[in-house]
């Protein structure tokens, strides 16, 4: 993934904003997205259960007994995605430029105190998408203590 994520605060709360770009056009960027078995791949805790429609559920599990869903709140094949995790709010824009697709990924929360390792970890996921997306093998990276340091950094803060 080229570009970092910026942190903004909004009415008292907080948005970390993606912004990437594929050579892919939209509708094949929202079947990736979309689709359960890939977006259990790139999403943390996803089990892989969808119900893709305005107000349907995503299933989460966190591997340590805790199971939750997220409700879909945005749904525009093949421009938006959205959808409400607890408090939280992630929200997936695509727009067609210059040939490809220009993805925004928001996710807006209430507590800046993980904003550097949400970043982090959003980083790190993307990553993934953007490999499941241009049909290559996934790979982790080992670059969480990097990441860190540059999002804390980045957002002025203490990690």
């Amino acid at each position: 993934m080229n570009d970092n994520g910026t942190l903004h605060e909004l009415n008292g709360r907080y948005a970390l904003r993606f912004e990437l770009f594929f050579p892919h056009n939209p509708e094949e960027i929202f079947l990736v997205i979309t689709n359960p078995s890939h977006f259990s791949q790139w999403y943390p805790f996803a089990t892989g259960e969808m119900d893709l429609r305005l107000g349907g559920n995503i299933a989460f599990d966190d591997g340590e007994g805790t199971t939750y869903n997220a409700t879909i709140t945005e749904l525009e094949k093949p421009y938006l995605f959205g959808f409400r995790e607890v408090d939280d709010l992630i929200n997936i824009s695509l727009q067609e430029k210059d040939k490809g697709c220009r993805m925004i990924f928001t996710h807006t929360f209430n507590d800046d105190s993980w904003a550097v390792n949400t970043a982090a970890g959003w980083h790190k996921c993307l990553d993934v998408l953007a490999q499941i997306v241009n049909g290559k093998p996934i790979k982790w990276h080992d670059n969480s203590t990097e990441l860190r340091k540059i999002y804390s950094d980045a957002f002025n803060m203490k990690r």
